[in-house]
């Protein structure tokens, strides 16, 4: 099932910060007052007939029988709250008034709400008892402490710098023990603040972030639609007890060596020729940074890049976004392909994630099947300086696995947030990994070396287009460039968010992820047909049956915005969309939701140029930013569009997407300058969905593989027919 929309968490939050005690005590109020049951309101008296003088008539209480319970009971665990037409099909069915299935449900809900706090409340209790626990270990430990030396009390002045900076740093953090009990003890008996994206499932769990340091169980990324990658995931353990203090002591020096790599110049970065990018010396960086993880490992080469650039987030809405597995592959979903937090070492003190400490493990990709995915097992940093910047590292913890082999290695790597006026924030990345590439398809070298496929460029030109989606996303007044159908926020609001999942299920499926079985079906080189089945099952976003998905990728002497504009423009669909038989497509509905006008989310109409078919609906997402761009559609049911134009949920609109990513082809000279995206040629996917079978437990016919092969290579053929007779005009 489709997860909650990832912004969603922001007004949660804030609702929860600005409730105040008595607005929890209008809201218990008014619950009291409506939980009277349907019976009573009913036979009360009006003012005028009632007798002043005359005693109130006892109450009389409706009781329901067995059977009305179960039914209710049974509705309320699909659906706690339930409208007016339901409640009244409900009463119908039972025989009861509206009014009473109306009660029942509030007090049910009020039930369960008071049941809720009280496991809370446990939970706290537990909490605080482990806190004072640990607390008590740690001062123990500390007036134990002994000189590895002599065997007498440690002194300071024969420690090294490092074990002094460790000292100094666990003495801070036993006094964010000290004050977090202190706040721990003033909550014992009230329940805390629930922080969804943060519990292990998804779930409401209670964040233990008002506690100091807790012990979560893996969290996977949200919508991350691949099949078989649980397992994978799971086979990556947490660190021991033994390597947790190691990991501390791994993570506070790559603090340091990000924020002297974000602000550093010459000599430790240094002009490429034309002064059209930044490159790091590795000469000097190993003479700055001389310990960090290690020496390179030989077959690894390594990849350094920086890049700033201004976004319209507030400061607080991005480390929250760093720091929670759900939100940070959601955002990157074209970059991050799988991701899972095992274990929270530190979640951080007085209520934010200053502080935070998290072991991860994670896959980053290129939406191309001939392109491997680089996984890596880290640990992730949040640290608030005492300028108000915050800055968010990860660093890779492959020496904790001595007998597994890296492919890619992760050198202290993150961003530095630092708050700007008016809701803006000054993002600094800096990328710095030593991989081996060697298994990239040609065609896709000069993209991976240029730094665009993996590097900081293409991390904060994402985080760029997020935001701009985002501020779309958060307005609540129709803009001047929304255009159609539309004629609400909520319906707005709505369609947007079953795009946001479209473009999720397809960033999840077409790149070349260890949890997916890509079989090349047939030709030669670039233009190899990649296709894998998947079972839809119990998934009311996605129709149930045999998925095949296929791709490919291949070279096009085109610049990118040229084909980009190309296969967004509906005028142009029927030129290449084969499953639109040729028929005139129209734009029903436009939203806007960037500065770019490729950057749009559409309502597609195909009028049938045969009477006797139907018209189909296509629901298609535009965007591009300075290292890439996707046009990404999906066919969608008409009734289930009306009701999400309406501002219904559209977590139950089942979609198979398919589409394109288009990336530039990288440099064309040796020096390995990065030129302005559209300058050279493009490096287009292309990948489909198809619902083959609606028995998830058939078998996949030959004759469903060679029907997807050959719509996926006339797609190809019709496209370059096109863009190259149009550029040759």
């Amino acid at each position: 099932m489709f997860q909650p929309n990832m912004f969603d968490s922001h007004h949660h939050l804030l609702d929860m910060a600005h409730k105040t005690p008595e607005n929890e005590m209008d809201l218990i109020r008014d619950d009291e007052y409506e939980s009277k049951s349907g019976t009573d309101i009913m036979e009360a008296p009006s003012g005028d007939d009632q007798d002043p003088n005359q005693r109130p008539k006892k109450k009389r209480y409706h009781r329901h029988t067995q059977h009305q319970i179960q039914e209710m009971e049974s509705f309320f665990n699909e659906c706690p709250h339930p409208d007016d037409k339901q409640r009244k099909e409900l009463g119908r069915r039972l025989g009861l008034e509206p009014l009473q299935v109306k009660f029942w449900f509030q007090n049910k809900r009020t039930q369960m709400k008071a049941q809720h706090e009280r496991h809370e409340n446990t939970q706290l209790r537990n909490e605080n008892d482990k806190l004072r626990a640990d607390n008590i270990r740690y001062k123990d430990t500390l007036n134990n402490a002994t000189c590895p030396n002599c065997g007498g009390p440690a002194a300071i002045g024969e420690m090294s710098f490092d074990e002094q900076h460790l000292r100094i740093e666990n003495a801070r953090l036993r006094e964010e023990i000290d004050r977090i009990s202190g706040i721990a003890s003033k909550y014992v008996e009230k329940p805390m603040l629930s922080y969804p994206h943060l519990s292990p499932g998804g779930g409401g769990a209670s964040r233990s972030l008002d506690l100091g340091v807790g012990n979560f169980g893996g969290q996977t990324g949200i919508g991350r639609e691949v099949f078989g990658a649980a397992d994978l995931l799971r086979s990556v353990s947490g660190p021991t007890e033994a390597d947790k203090p190691v990991i501390i002591e791994l993570a506070v020096a790559a603090m340091e060596e990000l924020i002297r790599m974000a602000q550093a110049g010459e000599p430790l970065w240094i002009p490429s020729i034309d002064n059209a990018a930044e490159m790091l010396s590795e000469e000097e960086y190993g003479t700055t940074f001389p310990r960090g993880i290690g020496p390179k490992p030989l077959g690894l080469k390594s990849e350094a890049s920086r890049e700033s650039a201004v976004v319209i987030m507030n400061h607080i809405n991005l480390v929250e976004i760093l720091m929670d597995v759900n939100q940070w592959s959601s955002v990157f979903a074209s970059i991050v392909s799988r991701s899972v937090t095992l274990e929270v070492l530190s979640t951080g003190v007085a209520g934010n994630y200053n502080g935070a400490l998290q072991v991860m493990t994670a896959e980053f990709q290129v939406p191309s099947p001939l392109v491997p995915t680089r996984e890596n097992y880290f640990v992730r940093y949040c640290k608030q300086h005492n300028d108000g910047t915050w800055a968010v590292v990860d660093v890779s913890l492959d020496n904790l696995r001595p007998t597994s082999i890296s492919r890619c290695r992760r050198r202290p790597s993150g961003c530095l947030i630092q708050e700007l006026p008016n809701g803006y924030s000054k993002v600094t990345w800096v990328e710095h990994v030593e991989v081996d590439d060697r298994a990239v398809h040609s065609i896709y070298k000069a993209l991976v070396n240029s730094g665009l496929a993996f590097g900081a460029k293409r991390w904060v030109a994402t985080l760029d287009r997020q935001c701009e989606r985002l501020a779309s996303v958060m307005a609540n007044n129709i803009s001047a460039g929304d255009i159609g159908v539309i004629s609400s926020p909520e319906g707005r609001k709505s369609m947007l968010k079953l795009a946001e999942r479209m473009v999720m299920s397809f960033c999840s499926g077409v790149g070349a992820s260890t949890a997916h079985t890509w079989t090349t079906l047939s030709g030669s080189g670039a233009d190899d047909v990649r296709v894998m089945t998947r079972k839809s099952m119990d998934d009311p976003g996605r129709p149930s049956g045999i998925v095949l998905s296929a791709a490919t990728s291949f070279w096009l002497p085109v610049s990118p915005k040229r084909v980009f504009d190309f296969l967004r423009d509906e005028n142009s669909r029927s030129e290449w969309d084969i499953l639109s038989n040729g028929g005139l497509v129209q734009e029903m509905a436009h939203i806007a939701n960037g500065r770019d006008p490729g950057n749009s989310v559409s309502l597609l109409r195909v009028n049938s140029a045969n009477s006797s078919q139907s018209n189909m609906l296509i629901l298609q997402e535009s965007s591009t930013d300075a290292t890439g761009s996707y046009v990404i559609y999906a066919p969608v049911d008409i009734h289930a569009m009306n009701v999400v134009l309406s501002g219904g949920d559209p977590d139950y609109v089942a979609l198979l997407p398919s589409g394109f990513a288009i990336l530039p082809d990288g440099p064309n000279n040796e020096a390995g300058e990065v030129p302005e995206v559209g300058s050279g040629g493009s490096l287009l996917t292309v990948a489909f969905q198809i619902l083959v079978d609606s028995v998830p437990t058939a078998k996949l016919s030959l004759g469903s593989v060679t029907t997807v092969n050959s719509l996926i290579k006339c797609t190809v053929e019709r496209i370059k027919g096109a863009v190259l007779c149009d550029t040759a005009v």
